[in-house]
């Protein structure tokens, strides 16, 4: 049952846009009935599915509706939703008419290549998509050359803003540093998030001079990507001797020691002790960069993604690009974690 915070009296002339979230359910066509209208009436700025399962039928339906929204801004078909060609398509073409979208996660789908061949026109030439979780996707190179398409240099039009890569082990060596490549050009990207692909300390070498020449990138994770401690020196001589905008590195589950990981983690924490005394301070608003945080699945490779709910009615606590408290309207499973619980910051 859907509930909101409005009850439609003078004093709440109108609902604001509120969020679903259901996880782990067999959605019945009533239910994708009501996520529909409510699609249509713009009454939602946040859906999550993840973890679902509905007919390619309702599945369709629920694309058609993301593409008339004017108000939903994140999507999450985590988990295995998007789990056909024919389901690929559909959210393709919700894509090209949809102007709404910021964030769309599709961690787990087995898009493969071909997959993002599919979205690619629609990925990269949507005007406000800004947030993208293709991790565990089982995607390869030609997958990975599209992918560094939506991030523009320096110069070019606006691309992502933070990209989700985990677990892709059908990526080749190549195609890691043609992604290096791509990075250090970028003119918008600020969270990459690498962590459970086989790098190894080559590609980390050139991780290390995308995040030196980037002027942006401010969160890389690296962790379970078969590091040693030759890719922790690389990147200790980067953060002391050399000026770079990032604050966060993710190295757990290598081959590094824990002495080496602190000495990092201090150097990025003296930076940005030095940028706190002489920042301005920060626009409030869409535009602000204290909107864009990132709500994703965390691969887990070893652990069971589906463990018993703790709080079924957690609120929302961030939507990218909004700063104002948004009233929940939240369908939850008694199967799987809420969203909330399992994402991280």
């Amino acid at each position: 049952m859907m509930t909101s915070a409005c009850d439609g009296s003078p004093a709440c002339p109108r609902m604001l846009p509120a969020s679903i979230q259901i996880t782990g359910e067999l959605l019945s066509a009533a239910e994708v009935q009501d996520i529909c209208e409510s699609l249509k009436e713009d009454s939602v700025r946040l859906l999550s599915v993840r973890g679902c399962q509905l007919s390619d039928r309702d599945f369709g339906r629920v694309c058609r509706s993301v593409a008339e929204s004017h108000s939903i801004a994140q999507l999450n078909l985590n988990l295995g939703v998007v789990s056909s060609v024919g389901r690929t398509r559909h959210l393709a073409d919700a894509l090209k008419t949809n102007r709404s979208l910021q964030t769309l996660f599709l961690h787990g789908s087995p898009l493969l290549d071909a997959g993002l061949v599919t979205l690619n026109a629609a990925l990269s030439t949507h005007p406000t998509l800004v947030c993208l979780d293709l991790g565990d996707c089982m995607l390869g190179d030609q997958a990975l050359g599209l992918i560094c398409g939506m991030l523009p240099p320096d110069g070019a039009k606006s691309g992502l803003r933070e990209l989700t890569l985990s677990a892709n082990p059908g990526i080749s060596s190549k195609g890691w540093a043609r992604l290096s490549i791509a990075v250090a050009h970028s003119s918008q990207l600020r969270v990459l998030n690498l962590d459970y692909n086989q790098l190894g300390d080559q590609i980390a070498g050139m991780l290390a001079v995308a995040v030196a020449s980037s002027r942006t990138l401010e969160v890389l994770d690296l962790e379970g990507t078969g590091l040693t401690n030759h890719s922790a020196q690389v990147f200790l001589d980067m953060v002391e001797n050399y000026p770079t905008s990032l604050r966060v590195l993710v190295l757990a589950e290598n081959d590094i020691s824990p002495e080496l990981q602190q000495q990092i983690v201090d150097l990025l924490s003296d930076g940005d002790e030095d940028e706190d005394r002489e920042a301005m301070p920060l626009p409030t608003g869409p535009t602000s960069s204290s909107a864009l945080q990132p709500i994703r699945d965390k691969y887990q490779p070893l652990r069971d993604k589906y463990q018993p709910i703790r709080d079924k009615y957690q609120p929302l606590t961030w939507l990218p690009h909004s700063n104002s408290a948004l009233p929940t309207v939240l369908l939850t499973s008694g199967l799987g974690e809420s969203l909330l619980a399992e994402t991280e910051m």
